[in-house]
């Protein structure tokens, strides 16, 4: 069996605020093997775009990563200089961002910006070269050639997310961080998109982390994956087995939400509202809106445990399951 090419130890990131640190991401641990699709899937505010950016060295203040270690093929991205820290990104772990036309520099056109990390780590590369990778990106995303000379607005939505695409798999990393990269697209859309991004990931072998919470898109795409609530894992394991018999309340709940064609009309959604993670609940922080709750849930917090072969839950109701 192949060794991870990432791993999240006990993640921790929190912003500070005037009333103390709000812990975002509180001990995130997960693993992402070699030509895999990893799925990251949780509501609104759960901490997933805060753990992409984390997995980057991206984070801003007033945000800051608190501890732990993010292992990119046994190299400390936590630890590892500015410096050093910019030669990784793009060129071993790269970011599909989330909003495609606040991230494309608006004045400069789309071959100038395929071009630009590449020259950034490749400074001895001719222009011819660089001009001949940049055409061979475009063709692996299915964008025509012309479209190197235009700028982001004259780009469709799709199109766009296309070029933030082509700019990550543009030195060949190992692994690519795709922070909902069908947000804000139609669903036609969204599938050209997701099948140009498998299509890449086959062609490359590279690993993708994918970060979202469309539940049937993971289900589509990815092959493991990790449900985040309120900054914690709550549960972690093959997609099949986890929308088959999903372990956690919260796991339930989620799958249960999407619209099904045989009720119309009926929409599900999960009662109450995420925690404030300033001050969240004792115990479990998904208690409040659990279904199944006990009195042990408000009083101890549960920690992540195998419970099955390759089935992680965090949850006192499989405490006591035997392995």
């Amino acid at each position: 069996m192949k060794a991870d090419i990432l791993q999240v130890r006990n993640l921790r990131v929190y912003y500070q605020t005037s009333l103390g640190p709000l812990k975002a991401v509180d001990g995130v641990t997960l693993s992402l093997k070699p030509g895999e699709r990893f799925g990251l899937v949780g509501e609104s505010g759960s901490g997933k775009s805060t753990l992409a950016l984390a997995l980057m060295r991206l984070t801003k203040p007033p945000g800051y990563i608190e501890g732990g270690q993010v292992l990119l093929d046994g190299l400390d991205l936590i630890k590892v200089s500015e410096n050093e820290i910019r030669k990784v990104r793009l060129a071993q772990i790269a970011l599909v961002p989330q909003g495609a036309m606040s991230s494309l520099n608006p004045v400069m056109r789309i071959k100038d910006q395929i071009i630009d990390g590449i020259r950034d780590h490749l400074k001895k590369m001719p222009g011819s070269a660089l001009k001949e990778r940049m055409h061979e990106l475009l063709a692996k995303v299915e964008l025509k050639p012309e479209m190197a000379n235009m700028f982001p607005h004259e780009l469709s939505g799709g199109m766009k997310q296309r070029v933030c695409l082509a700019i990550a798999i543009s030195l060949s990393p190992k692994v690519i961080i795709a922070d909902e990269p069908t947000s804000a697209l139609d669903v036609v859309v969204q599938k050209q998109v997701m099948l140009t991004l498998g299509q890449v990931q086959e062609s490359l072998g590279v690993s993708i982390l994918l970060v979202g919470h469309d539940m049937g898109l993971m289900a589509q795409f990815v092959e493991r994956i990790g449900v985040l609530y309120a900054g914690k894992l709550a549960e972690v394991g093959s997609v099949r087995e986890v929308f088959k018999e999903p372990l956690h309340p919260y796991t339930r709940l989620l799958i249960a939400c999407p619209p099904s064609l045989e009720e119309k009309g009926q929409f599900k959604g999960i009662p109450g509202l995420p925690p404030l993670l300033l001050n969240p609940p004792s115990g479990c922080v998904f208690h409040p809106r659990c279904p199944q709750t006990t009195s042990r849930c408000s009083v101890k917090i549960p920690s992540l445990k195998e419970v099955y072969p390759g089935r992680w839950v965090a949850c006192h109701l499989y405490t006591e399951v035997k392995r």
